[in-house]
């Protein structure tokens, strides 16, 4: 298998596809006040780094991640595509999301998920983020998670 990560404007074809997908998905789980993607539109202005993986030229996962400042960064979007699960595509990602991250002065990583996210929360915390109270805008909800990880050198 040939998998391919390659920063993308969110605003494609391939990249939009992905973002509903994980958009319906969610809406299946959670109530649309415990949905906290931002939409294409918000990802192009506030400047978020977006990437899409391909399986050869098919693209089946997607992710990216919001510096602020050299203080932190948040992941945003991450979805693998459900017939590309298990094949550590997530974690491919993830991985790259965190070098990207890294090599901008960045050592501090910080996300905000679901709690019926099983497979994406298990992930997370084998990658080795902690969970954490809300940041940012988010506030405490019964069905989100706030993790956080630190970066050696922070």
């Amino acid at each position: 298998m040939a998998f391919v990560i390659a920063e993308e404007r969110p605003d494609t074809a391939a990249a939009t596809a992905l973002i509903e997908e994980l958009e319906e998905h969610l809406a299946s789980l959670y109530p649309s006040e415990s949905r906290h993607g931002y939409t294409v539109e918000k990802l192009l202005r506030t400047g978020v780094a977006f990437f899409v993986i391909r399986d050869g030229s098919e693209p089946v996962g997607c992710g990216g991640i919001q510096l602020f400042g050299t203080e932190y960064a948040e992941l945003k979007r991450m979805y693998v595509r459900p017939a590309w699960r298990g094949k550590r595509l997530g974690r491919l990602l993830l991985d790259h999301l965190i070098n990207y991250a890294r090599a901008r002065g960045v050592h501090v990583i910080r996300l905000e998920t679901g709690i019926h996210q099983d497979a994406a929360i298990g992930m997370y915390e084998a990658a080795g983020f902690r969970r954490i109270p809300p940041f940012g805008t988010y506030t405490d909800d019964p069905v989100s998670r706030c993790y956080e990880m630190r970066l050696p050198g922070s």
